[in-house]
This record gives C-alpha cells, sequence and structure tokens, in this order.
C-alpha cells in the first residue's frame, strides 16, 4: 500500500537553528525537552517537520512583538 500525498518538508537542526538564530545545539536540546518533535533518518540525525518549526516560529515572534 502506499501513499500518496504531499511529503512533508523536513529540516535539518542547521536550518532551524538558522530561522530561530540559535546555535544547532539548542534545537537539539528542544527536541529532547519535547518542545519540538524530531524525526530520526536511518543514519540517527534529526530532521524537523517545517510546518511545526514555522507555527513555532509564529509563536514566538507573537510573544516577542504582542499586539497592543
Amino acid at each position: 500500500m502506499s501513499l500518496h500525498g504531499e511529503s512533508e518538508v523536513l529540516l535539518t537542526p542547521a536550518e532551524v537553528a538558522s530561522l530561530f538564530r540559535v546555535d544547532p545545539k539548542t534545537v537539539t536540546r528542544w527536541a529532547k525537552a519535547g518542545k519540538l518533535s524530531s524525526i530520526r533518518t536511518l543514519g540517527g540525525h534529526r530532521r524537523y517537520k517545517e510546518s511545526e518549526v514555522r507555527a513555532l516560529l509564529g509563536a514566538a515572534s507573537e510573544e516577542a512583538h504582542p499586539e497592543k
């Protein structure tokens, strides 16, 4: 059985870190703490769903710049 749907874009820790302007190790700590879910590749590397990262980035942006 095959799934016919759009595949999710996955980001590397470095790409996520660049979006948040933090160190890639910070992104890994967030994943370990459960703040961000990750997917493991066959080689054991972490990948992050772009949609989840963008949602978290939007939430962080709203907290930093609340509307009056």
